[in-house]
């Protein structure tokens, strides 16, 4: 594989997205974008109850944004458009009528870490450690705190924003509610999460959204909030620390 991609495919009334790109599944903004469409999507497809997301691979779920995006941020404006794209994914997560079921095998980093915590139910490889690396870079995940700390709280999000090189379990994930169960192998977790989405399917649909409300009503001001996270990080990505931070990566 050498393209990037969002496919999905529905069987049994479940849709599975599939999202790939050859930079450790890292998500440009024209890929977020085709991401967020699918998800509006499949939200209206009514031969669609509930969704599955993943990635292709084995070693990586998702390395968060495009690195190459990011270092060619020059100004206020590209940055805060930048950093608002996996904001606007996580808002169409919320926003989705349908559960979305996180099916992760692969480490996962950054945004993608969002997305996981955007998912209302997440299953996991014992592979799939995590890790919040935008600090160390003098930004911070600013955007996708909010989906972070409504999963785990805000002890677990300090935890690992404050240590950004470090890698935590997923073993630590499930303890802290990131993940709901964690499999040994491959075979596994493909088996349970489609048995799971298989009986989910099977459900009201009606009944179903107003439980999907009714996790997601404490997140009614994240429409408020996350273009303000963007400002954030937009502003930060061009400060003298964060410039001469992604120069020494140019420069590796």
């Amino acid at each position: 594989m050498s393209d990037a991609y969002v496919n999905y495919e529905i069987e049994n009334g479940v849709a599975t997205i599939e999202f790939y790109h050859p930079k450790g599944n890292s998500f440009p903004t024209f890929q977020l974008e085709k991401l967020i469409k699918t998800i509006d999507e499949l939200g209206q497809n009514k031969e669609a109850k509930v969704i599955v997301l993943k990635s292709a691979g084995e070693k990586v779920f998702c390395a968060g944004a495009s690195f190459d995006e990011l270092l060619v941020i020059e100004d206020f404006e590209t940055g805060k458009k930048f950093f608002s794209g996996f904001a606007n994914l996580i808002l169409a997560m919320r926003n989705c009528p349908k559960f979305i079921i996180g099916c992760v095998e692969g480490k996962v980093v950054g945004g993608g870490v969002g997305i996981v915590a955007a998912c209302d139910y997440a299953l996991a490889m014992d592979n799939a450690s995590i890790r919040l690396s935008e600090l160390s870079i003098g930004i911070g995940p600013f955007v996708i705190e909010p989906a972070i700390s409504r999963k785990i709280g805000v002890n677990a999000f300090s935890e690992l924003t404050l240590n950004p090189k470090e890698w935590v379990s997923a073993e630590w994930c499930k303890d802290n509610g990131f993940y709901n169960k964690v499999f040994k192998t491959e075979e596994e977790l493909k088996a349970a999460t489609q048995e799971f989405s298989e009986q989910l399917s099977k459900y009201s649909p009606e009944a179903m959204q107003n439980l999907k409300s009714i996790f997601w009503e404490n997140a009614a001001n994240w429409d408020e909030i996350m273009p303000q996270r963007a400002a954030m990080s937009g502003k930060l990505v061009l400060s003298d620390f964060t410039k001469e931070t992604l120069n020494k990566f140019k420069s590796k």
